[in-house]
């Protein structure tokens, strides 16, 4: 167990870092694009993690609750929950001008910028810290990265796992020791852009809460991680795109890191336009597709080991435009820029 002495907090404080911090934990109907947030809870902190306030809520999701055997919230709690519109605005102060910290942040913030595109709003965050990354530039010896593991480094008690108030207080509770201990080191801490949706794509909605089948139909543990399987590509591997050139079909390209316009928006436009979606990098692959080349990520160390060319979002998206067609195929339509359901 590591202890926190409060002396610290008397040291200098370094003036790079930020000035206020939201804790944040959702949980939802399940992971994927078209799940639903259906509780959130924020803790406000101060620039040196000390606890301003905290504030909880419940969300009707308007369909199934999802694996209630998780996070406990069943269709009868949810039904008379106010809708994610009904929250946004307090949600959103809770947000504003603070950097959004929680545990596996990509998941959370994705969540997040999701409902507020839902609701034709824009979450007021800019940037996030993910408390796994900072443990991990804090070299913490943890036996892995759960969240129950990072409590008991620095002894804090969890007492309600996968409920959202509970969980946002034991992640406070423990980025506060971890946010001295950065300050204390001359860590910089691992800060990301939060880049708010402006397309997105939803699958069909379930049920509404209150209306749920049961029985034979009922929602069952196996359906709530949705499947991503493609369609081989058509094409072969014309090789690696050259700076300045074009996009041929074939193409194997890799993502990594936050996108505008939702992630598998972006990928469905890729394989329209007859490339190839690699979910990895390797010697194979003809670009990354990054708007923050300088993170650490996998696919970014590999793309730079590799020599893979490596373009952002933006540029990609103009490519997008103009996919050079394999001999004896016709070019695909271009696809317009989807409408926010």
């Amino acid at each position: 167990m590591t202890m926190l002495d409060d002396r610290t907090t008397a040291a200098p404080w370094p003036a790079a870092y930020p000035e206020g911090y939201a804790v944040v934990d959702v949980e939802t109907t399940g992971l994927a694009r078209d799940d639903r947030i259906i509780s959130a809870a924020v803790y406000r902190l101060d620039a040196r993690g000390e606890v301003e306030d905290h504030w909880y809520t419940l969300v009707n999701p308007e369909r199934d609750p999802g694996p209630v055997w998780i996070h406990g919230l069943t269709s009868d709690v949810l039904e008379a929950a106010p809708l994610f519109p009904d929250i946004a605005e307090e949600f959103a102060a809770r947000l504003e001008g603070r950097v959004l910290v929680a545990h596996n942040a990509i998941f959370d913030w994705s969540m997040i910028s999701r409902e507020y595109a839902r609701a034709r709003l824009t979450a007021p965050t800019r940037q996030r810290l993910c408390t796994i990354a900072l443990s991990k530039e804090l070299a913490l010896p943890l036996p892995n990265h759960k969240l129950e593991s990072l409590a008991a480094h620095f002894g804090v008690v969890q007492r309600h796992a996968h409920h959202a108030l509970d969980d946002a207080r034991v992640l406070a509770e423990a980025f506060r020791p971890s946010l001295v201990a950065a300050a204390r080191g001359g860590v910089r801490l691992p800060l990301l852009e939060c880049r708010p949706l402006t397309e997105w794509s939803d699958g069909p909605a379930g049920p509404r809460v209150g209306y749920q089948p049961s029985g034979a139909h009922a929602y069952r543990p196996a359906s709530w991680r949705a499947s991503r399987r493609r369609p081989a590509c058509p094409y072969p591997n014309p090789g690696r795109y050259e700076p300045g050139g074009t996009l041929t079909q074939g193409m194997r390209v890799a993502f990594s890191g936050d996108t505008s316009i939702d992630r598998e928006l972006l990928e469905d436009r890729a394989v329209e336009a007859g490339l190839h979606v690699a979910t990895s990098v390797s010697r194979l692959t003809s670009l990354l597709v990054t708007n923050d080349p300088g993170a650490l990520t996998s696919k970014v160390v590999k793309a730079a080991a590799f020599g893979t060319p490596v373009v952002d979002e933006a540029a990609f998206t103009q490519l997008l435009r103009d996919v050079t067609p394999v001999a004896g195929t016709v070019p695909p339509p271009a696809t317009p820029p989807a409408a926010e359901a």
